[in-house]
């Protein structure tokens, strides 16, 4: 079968009986290129190795951890400007490191793909901070130079700041900027699926052709906010369209994912609510004319791991100590009008912000015997994913996700590199034992490793564009026995 043409029908991801052979998790490993990601106030520990983000080399050491261990994929978080209101304060993510300093994931890429084999990367851009010719191009030389082995993590954008950084006012309407995603993944389809065709680069010596003019096209897209010529200036890469990710959990969002991407990212809150996420968006793809296979979800879950379980709680509680609470109030935009964290001990119904309104009601389920404060807030940010165990247990809890339907997990770490190692020596072997984790790559680029093909199936709205621009073909130089050579005279003309 050729890499352009459709790749089998993936089977449903139906989870086995007790007993029976299991599907294996899939597994990537969540970061970012800067101090506080998600724990936040864990850099302070002395085993933690974030700090040294701009260091390439504490990038290419994980890196090769996480393939030695069989991770498929490590993903890099990234953002456009500061969270909280943009005319605030913005002093506590600066004292906390919280996403800023930050360093653009898509140059550290390059590094880590030649540095590698097997493992893929994805990288977050959203679609304000990259106008998509730049983008497509930028992504197709990813994908050559790794290989195949480049996802993307397509987002709208969410802080004010952000988008102020990029010439606007605020950040745009809810929907409008999923009808703004719309149109960029439609300009880089048409670049990345469309504007060459699979045989164009041909790099014929002996005919002096390095590519034929017939095959590859100009896309002439006309829209909204974009208008792009083309032709793509990357001749097809191995995947041509990169692996692609969405995180959604809106109407919005989730209709986004199902007729776009390949794999989601869950934060859901226990597994029967992962598992009507799963449903829903899934009865949507089929909707897209896409099958449920089509899109894979992935959970994100920390991990404190322990010999035994007193020991595990031990060094839970050891993680407690650092928690930042400021850090995750900020990170959940749970500040004031000046951009102020609110004290610990206020009420929850005293915070003014849209988001805390939504917290407070969902603490108050779980908080009965007193008014939950912003603290305690903090406290479930932190702690909300987290599983605590032996290997044997975390295995026995990672089933009950597969039960739910999700088919990979979103690892976040405490410290780098310390969790991936932990999770690596101690909850991989188990997970193997029990068929829930791969002990080999599979070969090819990342699609391929995950579907089975390294091009999109042809039920994805991108391959709607392959040979769409065919028309008006220019005719090739017929190949002849032996080249003509062409005789330079020494006179003038």
């Amino acid at each position: 079968m050729s890499a352009s043409s459709s790749d089998p029908t993936p089977q449903p991801f139906l989870h086995a009986a007790p007993g029976s052979a299991r599907r294996p998790l899939r597994f990537n490993a969540f970061v970012m290129n800067t101090t506080s990601h998600i724990q936040h106030g864990q850099w302070r520990r002395p085993d933690a190795q974030q700090t040294r983000f701009n260091d390439v080399r504490t990038w290419i050491e994980l890196a090769r951890t996480l393939e030695a261990a069989k991770f498929d994929t490590m993903f890099f978080a990234d953002v456009s400007g500061l969270y909280g209101d943009a005319d605030a304060d913005f002093d506590v993510y600066v004292r906390e490191g919280l996403q800023i300093p930050s360093n653009d994931p898509t140059v550290l890429l390059s590094a880590l793909a030649v540095n590698t084999e097997h493992l893929g990367f994805a990288t977050t851009s959203n679609v304000f901070q990259n106008h998509p010719f730049n983008f497509a191009r930028q992504i197709s030389t990813l994908d050559h130079i790794s290989d195949g082995r480049i996802a993307w993590n397509v987002v709208t954008g969410m802080q004010d700041n952000g988008a102020r950084n990029y010439g606007m006012d605020r950040v745009t309407e809810h929907s409008e900027r999923y009808r703004w995603a719309q149109e960029y993944v439609d300009v880089v389809y048409k670049l990345w699926e469309g504007s060459w065709d699979e045989d164009a680069l041909l790099q014929d010596k002996e005919r002096g052709l390095h590519a034929d003019p017939s095959k590859i096209h100009k896309i002439h897209h006309r829209g909204e906010r974009y208008r792009v010529e083309g032709p793509h200036l990357s001749s097809p890469s191995p995947q041509r369209t990169p692996l692609l990710f969405q995180a959604g959990s809106s109407l919005s969002g989730r209709r986004f994912a199902a007729q776009h991407a390949e794999a989601v990212f869950l934060v859901s809150p226990s597994p029967a609510l992962a598992a009507q996420q799963i449903a829903e968006t899934r009865a949507l793809a089929t909707g897209f004319g896409r099958e449920p296979g089509d899109v894979t979800f992935y959970q994100g879950l920390s991990f404190v791991i322990g010999s035994t379980e007193e020991e595990a709680h031990a060094k839970a509680a050891e993680y407690d100590e650092y928690i930042s609470v400021d850090g995750y109030l900020a990170h959940s935009a749970v500040v004031d009008r000046a951009g102020r964290v609110y004290p610990p001990e206020t009420p929850l119904k005293d915070v003014q912000t849209d988001g805390a309104r939504g917290f407070a009601e969902w603490l108050s389920k779980h908080i009965t015997d007193r008014e939950p404060v912003v603290a305690d807030l903090a406290r479930q940010r932190a702690t909300s994913q987290r599983i605590v165990g032996t290997p044997e247990q975390i295995a026995d809890r990672l089933q009950e996700w597969q039960a739910a339907g999700v088919d990979g997990i979103n690892v976040i770490n405490w410290v780098i590199p310390g969790s991936f190692e932990e999770f690596a020596d101690h909850v991989l072997p188990v997970l193997r034992a029990r068929g829930l984790a791969q002990s080999e790559y599979a070969e090819g680029p990342l699609r391929q490793k995950l579907f089975g093909s390294p091009r999109l199936n042809d039920r994805h709205p991108a391959a709607g564009y392959r040979g769409a621009y065919g028309e008006g073909r220019a005719v090739l130089p017929a190949p002849t026995a032996a080249p003509e050579r062409l005789t330079v005279s020494s006179g003038t003309p």
